[in-house]
């Protein structure tokens, strides 16, 4: 399993919702978190294929940023 980890504008339970369909789809239900209590709004993707550009793209499918965290 791939781990990754990136920054986002994902800042509340209702963005999470906003995004829950287009990560669902590409990920799985359970193959994702995003922590809002984190300052940095830490998305976590654990997934055999995930790939970075595929969890970017699809977070601003939804119409927020993700990035790679610093």
């Amino acid at each position: 399993m791939k781990t990754i980890q990136l920054k986002t504008n994902i800042n509340c339970s209702g963005c999470v919702e906003k995004v829950k369909p287009a990560l669902n789809e590409t990920f799985g239900e359970t193959n994702w978190k995003v922590d809002t209590a984190d300052p940095k709004k830490v998305l976590t993707v654990i997934a055999e294929d995930a790939d970075e550009d595929d969890v970017i793209k699809a977070v601003e499918r939804a119409g927020y940023k993700a990035e790679q965290l610093k």
